[in-house]
């Protein structure tokens, strides 16, 4: 077995949980911490953006991730070899496609800030989309 294929083993299952755990993170940061003590800045995301405005503040929450995200991923790639360089890597790499979804789904679909419409063809990423427009506007309707 070749010592690429040995990391493999360690950070792909890692990233994958990883991608994972972020939505029960997110979830938790969301109910427990923006909708309560960070609200004065996730409330631009909770109200219509002028024309032509791109972001809006709580912009800045949603991008807190990412510094931890590189950081690990660095260390990862320039470490001595051992586990927790494959572990850190792996939750780096996780972190970094739950953003990326997160992107898409969340800032492309449903606020509509990128080209993505075409993804509703799927059915799960329509129940995505339903829900986070009723937990905007309490019903089925553009958020």
């Amino acid at each position: 077995m070749s010592e690429e294929l040995t990391h493999a083993t360690i950070y792909v299952p890692v990233a994958l949980v990883t991608a994972l755990a972020m939505e029960l993170w997110a979830a938790l940061l969301h109910g427990k911490l923006w909708h309560r003590w960070l609200w004065f800045v996730h409330v631009s995301h909770h109200r219509a953006r002028a024309p032509g405005q791109r972001f809006e503040a709580n912009d800045a929450l949603s991008s807190t991730h990412a510094p931890v995200a590189i950081a690990l991923i660095l260390f990862g790639c320039r470490a001595a070899p051992s586990v927790l360089r494959e572990v850190a890597f792996g939750v780096g790499i996780g972190m970094s496609l739950f953003g990326v979804a997160y992107l898409v789904m969340h800032d492309g679909l449903v606020h509509r800030r990128l080209p993505v419409r075409w993804l509703l063809r799927f059915g799960y990423v329509r129940e995505i989309y339903r829900a986070h427009l009723i937990h905007h506007t309490g019903r089925e309707g553009r958020a």
